[in-house]
């Protein structure tokens, strides 16, 4: 439809007829976590907002690649399969695979968790309000190599 409009003004001799962009939009917030660099960067809206260390899988464990939208989220979860280990602040994008806090902050910036992506808690906390605020529907999570 506003092809058609900015077809008709066009062809009425209006040269200032409004620029017609797509419908779809990109995701409100992204957390492109980068294995090789153990970041997570957050944009919001295009734009950079944050850089946070990150833990990802350790030897022997697996951290998928790939893209997803956030699924559901739990401000105090803890594990069911690791001993009921706090995780706090997550966001769980892929099966059991989640975006969260964790107390093992010195491990930050290294590899050491069994899969998930783990932040610094007061981070974590950070991209979890953001992840409510734009609703998880408009979360995108992106792991590459």
């Amino acid at each position: 439809m506003k092809t058609i409009i900015a077809a008709a003004l066009l062809a009425a001799g209006f040269s200032s007829a409004p620029t017609v962009v797509s419908t779809a939009s990109a995701a409100a917030v992204e957390a492109r976590v980068d294995l090789s660099e153990q970041r997570m960067r957050v944009y919001q809206h295009g734009v950079l907002r944050y850089t946070w260390p990150v833990s990802t899988a350790r030897r022997g464990k697996v951290t998928p690649t790939g893209s997803w939208t956030a699924k559901w989220a739990s401000k105090n979860h803890r594990s069911s399969r690791y001993n009921g280990a706090p995780m706090p602040y997550s966001i769980f994008y892929s099966g059991n695979f989640a975006i969260h806090g964790t107390d093992q902050i010195k491990r930050l910036g290294r590899p050491a968790s069994a899969g998930c992506v783990r932040l610094h808690p007061d981070n974590a906390r950070v991209f979890f309000n953001l992840s409510h605020k734009v609703g998880l529907k408009n979360v995108r999570v992106r792991v590459v190599r």
